[in-house]
């Protein structure tokens, strides 16, 4: 037990100093730091990336060079804050995500802050859902999946096809999301001393770059405020070491209160979207979200 937490302690202190790498106070270095972990960490021979337009923006198909399953695809809404990330840095996870399930999966690089605050990035979920639907996929055939301020954006994306009265995704898979923008749960401040990835000041700042001047508990910028009644099923997964940990767990209860079909995976030890690291646990938890993306789809 003694040697899983001191590996762990060892992982977090990695993962802080890659972390501090790509904390740069200059955006665009930041964002170019993070396509560089991206293409190092992401890159697999087992998965093909095939480039697309939708519109104005870039998207990518991450599929695995084998058999798989073509009617259901996986709508991939990247983290970051809503600041930083694109598809690249979400290759990470998105090859994992390909491989775990033999689905093909569709991520899109949504327009960031703060040269494009709230609403422009759902918005452009709401474009690259259409562009799905357009070539042939049924809203059932859809499952949205997402990390950090990626799983806010799937949240926000279900509420906006919500209010449009359309059809929703068949589920959602939520890696340490980004809930709660008010920052009102506990774990604000009593993990921000163990999490090795998110801070204060971070946080704080990404507020003001998404969302300055905004209503903060508006359920599209705080999807923990919303009303979840006929939402489909969702999988959330979360470190016990993250500042975002009662993000997870408000959202887990505002699920279970509306009777949607959820499930939360708290994970002992483990840090912000721990699944992006080349370990075993990452690998475990990616395969708990195929194991709950084939249950939803059969």
């Amino acid at each position: 037990m003694a040697r899983t937490e001191k590996r762990n302690q060892n992982l977090m202190n990695l993962i802080k100093r890659v972390h501090s790498v790509v904390e740069n106070a200059d955006i665009e270095k930041h964002r170019q730091s993070q396509d560089y972990f991206g293409a190092l960490l992401g890159n697999s021979k087992e998965t093909t990336v095939k480039a697309v337009r939708v519109g104005e923006m870039y998207g990518e198909w991450i599929a695995v060079n084998r058999t798989h399953m073509k009617k259901h695809v996986i709508l991939y809404c990247h983290g970051g804050g809503y600041s930083t990330g694109s598809s690249q840095y979400a290759r990470t996870l998105t090859t994992k995500l390909a491989m775990s399930t033999s689905m093909d999966v569709f991520s899109f690089d949504y327009r960031l802050a703060p040269e494009h605050p709230y609403p422009a990035a759902v918005e452009d979920a709401v474009a690259a859902w259409d562009y799905l639907m357009l070539l042939g996929y049924g809203a059932r055939d859809v499952v949205i999946a997402g990390d950090s301020a990626g799983g806010n954006l799937a949240l926000a994306l279900t509420f906006k096809l919500k209010e449009e009265e359309r059809l929703l995704p068949r589920g959602l898979v939520l890696m340490s999301p980004w809930t709660d923008l008010t920052s009102s749960g506990k774990s604000y401040e009593n993990k921000k001393e163990v999490d090795p990835v998110l801070g204060e000041e971070y946080i704080g700042q990404m507020i003001q770059n998404y969302a300055s001047g905004q209503d903060l508990e508006n359920p599209l910028i705080s999807p923990v405020f919303g009303d979840f009644e006929g939402f489909p099923s969702t999988y959330i997964q979360v470190g016990d070491n993250e500042m975002l940990l009662n993000d997870a767990t408000l959202l887990h209860k505002k699920m279970v209160k509306a009777n949607v079909p959820v499930k939360i995976d708290i994970f002992k030890g483990m840090w912000h979207v721990f699944q992006m690291s080349p370990f075993k646990t990452a690998y475990e938890a990616m395969d708990k979200n195929a194991e709950f993306i084939y249950d939803i789809c059969r």
